[in-house]
């Protein structure tokens, strides 16, 4: 039922991406007349705010009870946010569009850490892909319900947007806090404290039950190095894992609102409403497909599905690229793609932030997704600035060839995390470290 009610709030907590990030752009830039370059920051201080969040929130979803760090955060969010329907000037804007990043990027790592709190190895997939799917439709509703009642043409056109952001944070903390009341760590995750909580030696390691994967870790190494990024790069399936995660992001991610709609437009030549038609295309198929998906995946390794997902990234760079030699069916190619993206993401979601955690040095398991997913919004926050430097220097080949190599490296490290974690060490039944019978209380 915890689980339940977490996808039902991260649902609602993505409301406010969909109400306003599409729209502010043109809302700063014209509405308010504050400019492009304006207009551009406070994109860009929404992802710097994501950067600065998310490794901070992750540590603290270590130290503290993860409920209280998402809820914190999404309330700073909703106060950011909420704050926007009532500036009128562009340095107050743009400090509302830092806290609105800061509090939805902080919360994302809390929420992560508590699924898999709140989840058992056999139906944690599950959980991480319905928790993708609800947030995916909240943005979706979000841009629809704001698309039917912005009005771009008035100063407080957007204020709505900004009203329906702040109120679906708020209502996400609250189901939040409610689901979190009376909640334990399940014995999977106190091993971790019981481990640091006495002298260990030798390796802890567990067996995931969904794949059958190693996770081994060595303790007094995890204890003697508190670096999350240094514990990242001496852990090669790790390191691995943190490149799949930063190329697979540049692959699609980075280009989904910018850089493939330009590319459309500026040399398909495909029709404004084909952009809309294929962002549709590419959440109904997520919607769609994501349960049969994960049950036909259920018993297949991590690291092969994500070698799978780059695939489909680079099926789906190709078609672009042959769009534009036929020119007749370069708008059905293109929606096409969104929706071939689409299948990729259904594998992606319920596979790798549960591949993170289980490969993470115990203790530091919101560190590790945390610092992960922001060197996965850094990069991705690289990608519109590439994609108009690109296309708008009529580049168009060197855009398409730079994603198809970013797709075929994602390939490769997906199956260096495969090689990786096979030639970890299964630890003799002496040296692993049982659970505790009894639950451990949230801090």
């Amino acid at each position: 039922m915890r689980a339940k009610l977490l996808i039902f709030a991260s649902a609602i907590g993505m409301l406010g991406w969909g109400a306003v990030l599409p729209y502010q752009y043109a809302y700063a830039a014209d509405t308010r007349g504050w400019g492009a370059l304006v207009a551009a920051g406070a994109s860009s201080l929404f992802s710097i705010g994501a950067l600065v969040a998310a490794p901070i929130a992750g540590r603290l979803s270590d130290r503290f009870n993860p409920v209280l760090v998402a809820v914190i955060a999404q309330l700073i969010g909703a106060a950011g946010v909420g704050a926007l329907a009532f500036v009128d000037s562009p340095g107050f804007f743009l400090a509302g569009m830092l806290f609105f990043g800061l509090g939805l990027a902080a919360a994302v790592p809390a929420k992560q850490v508590l699924a898999l709190q709140w989840s058992t190895s056999d139906d944690r997939r599950k959980v991480f892909a319905y928790k993708f799917t609800g947030e995916s439709l909240g943005m979706a509703a979000g841009a629809f319900l704001a698309g039917q009642i912005v009005d771009l043409g008035r100063p407080d056109g957007l204020d709505v947007g900004f009203a329906m952001a702040a109120a679906g944070f708020v209502l996400s903390s609250a189901i939040i806090a409610l689901a979190g009341r009376g909640a334990v760590v399940p014995s999977e995750f106190a091993v971790a404290a019981v481990a640091d909580g006495r002298p260990v030696t030798g390796t802890v390691g567990a067996i995931e039950a969904a794949t059958g994967a190693i996770a081994a870790v060595d303790v007094r190494a995890a204890k003697r190095d508190r670096s999350v990024v240094r514990a990242i790069l001496r852990t090669p399936a790790l390191r691995w894992t943190a490149i799949v995660t930063v190329t697979l992001a540049l692959g699609f991610y980075a280009q989904f609102e910018s850089g493939l709609p330009a590319y459309g437009l500026t040399v398909l030549g495909v029709d404004a409403s084909a952009i809309g038609i294929a962002a549709a295309v590419n959440c109904i198929v997520i919607v769609a497909l994501q349960v049969l998906v994960v049950k036909l995946t259920a018993k297949r390794s991590a690291p092969s599905l994500l070698m799978v997902v780059g695939m489909i990234w680079v099926v789906s760079w190709l078609a672009l690229l042959a769009a534009q030699f036929a020119p007749g069916i370069a708008t059905a190619l293109f929606v096409t793609t969104y929706g071939v993206f689409a299948i990729g993401e259904t594998i992606y979601s319920p596979v790798l932030n549960p591949l993170t955690a289980q490969l993470a040095p115990k203790g530091m398991v919101g560190q590790t997704l945390g610092t992960i997913g922001a060197l996965q919004t850094a990069f991705s926050a690289a990608g519109p600035l590439v994609a108009g430097v690109l296309l708008g220097a009529g580049l168009a080949d060197v855009f398409l060839g730079m994603h198809l190599a970013v797709s075929v490296v994602a390939v490769f490290a997906a199956w260096r995390v495969k090689r990786a974690m096979e030639a970890m060490p299964v630890p003799a039944a002496s040296e692993r470290v049982d659970p505790p019978t009894a639950p451990v209380p949230l801090h």
